[in-house]
């Protein structure tokens, strides 16, 4: 039965980097993965540009920035390994990238570079990997672990489980890492769709339909939460960086708010057209602020109709206050199907922030996203696969 030092399930971010760092300290590794190829999520991230860190994933904002039961638990790995460190092997090996909005990196081909510079790692530092190959069965022994594989039997003394969440499940997600880690005595947290368009019920709907396709930059907000980014509107409901940002936050039966016309005294534009276009209806005025169809849903809303000029200061402060705070509720999510990312997981009460390993089962640890961590929208979830991958790597 072939042994190895280490064996890791999962070929994605957090997986191939605990590879390479386990790999580079001469240990024999061993990535196993259900997939046809390694990396299948970094592949079409970012548009397939790869959104690969944000230079703001660091210990400073990861207090504010990465959501769990325990925000602070995460940052020792952010703090050992920083964006500017997985940054510098991107230029080592020649990937060209420029900055987003927000601290976002991006490369600036495909995303396959990083897939390929990860594998090329992997190479130097002497990883097996084995791809279409699924785990049937885990035992813990005196001596380590044995797993039964689809092709084979194996032991090891150290397993890292990096197997993900269940968002995309057309990727080839699963539920794997939650099963080992209950398995072995673990914890969980609940586990919800991160990252994901929100949806809404018929009568709303039919009404945000006619918008579909139609973005304006807003800031949407949920309680204290607030995100400044675009809006887009679908048939399906609402998506766009700031509702993918909130939904995070969001839980069924809430509201959320939005205003759509950031930074700007809405008051005052609407008295200012009270006094220079008197004999303007209420929806052109709006027209003039928003895209159109936008400007004449929300006039239906308001249910007022006449000329802006006959409007008193009572009734501009209704039109302000939903341009302001638009409130909507939604009623659900698109769910795993589309959602980036899994909120919840393996409980990190259960995990030393340092190695990532299980505190009470000896040679086991879980990284990145199938443990409770899960970052903002923008490189942030790839930044905490690459430093949760890292620390695993260093001691397994």
């Amino acid at each position: 039965m072939p042994h190895y030092d280490v064996v890791i399930l999962g070929a994605g971010a957090a997986g191939m980097m605990a590879a390479i760092e386990a790999g580079r300290r001469g240990r024999s590794v061993l990535l196993v993965d259900h997939g046809k190829y390694a990396g299948e999520k970094i592949r079409i991230s970012g548009g397939g540009r790869c959104n690969f860190t944000n230079i703001h994933a660091t210990i400073d904002k990861g207090r504010d920035r990465f959501l769990s039961a325990n925000p602070r638990f995460a940052l020792s790995a952010l703090s050992r390994y920083t964006p500017d460190m997985f940054i510098a092997m991107v230029r080592d090996h020649g990937i060209q990238f420029h900055e987003k909005t927000l601290g976002q990196l991006f490369c600036d081909g495909p995303a396959t570079q990083i897939n390929s510079m990860l594998l090329n790692e992997m190479r130097k530092a002497g990883v097996t990997l084995v791809l279409e190959t699924s785990v049937e069965a885990v035992d813990r022994g005196t001596d380590g672990f044995s797993l039964q594989l689809s092709t084979s039997s194996i032991t090891c003394e150290s397993l890292i489980v990096a197997t993900g969440g269940k968002s995309i499940p057309k990727m080839g997600a699963t539920g794997l890492g939650y099963q080992l880690a209950s398995q072995f005595g673990l914890r969980l947290t609940e586990t919800r769709p991160g990252l994901v368009p929100l949806t809404f019920e018929t009568g709303a709907l039919d009404k945000l339909k006619a918008l579909s396709g139609i973005a304006t930059d807003a800031i949407v907000s949920h309680g204290k939460t607030a995100f400044e980014e675009a809006l887009l509107f679908t048939h399906r409901g609402l998506s766009g960086p700031a509702i993918l940002q909130i939904s995070s936050y969001w839980r069924e039966g809430d509201a959320i708010a939005v205003d759509l016309l950031p930074h700007e005294d809405a008051g005052e534009k609407l008295r200012a057209a009270r006094q220079a276009t008197p004999k303007l209806q209420v929806q052109t005025v709006l027209a003039g602020f928003l895209p159109r169809k936008l400007a004449q849903l929300l006039g239906e809303e308001l249910d007022m109709t006449g000329m802006i000029g006959d409007f008193s200061d009572k009734k501009l402060a209704v039109v302000e206050a939903i341009l302001k705070a638009w409130t909507l509720k939604p009623v659900g999510s698109e769910g795993y199907r589309t959602a980036e990312v899994t909120l919840g997981g393996v409980d990190t009460r259960d995990l030393d922030a340092r190695t990532m390993a299980a505190r009470d089962v000896p040679g086991l640890y879980f990284v990145g996203e199938v443990v409770d961590v899960t970052g903002w929208l923008g490189g942030y979830n790839f930044q905490w696969a690459w430093a949760s991958g890292w620390a695993a790597g260093q001691v397994a």
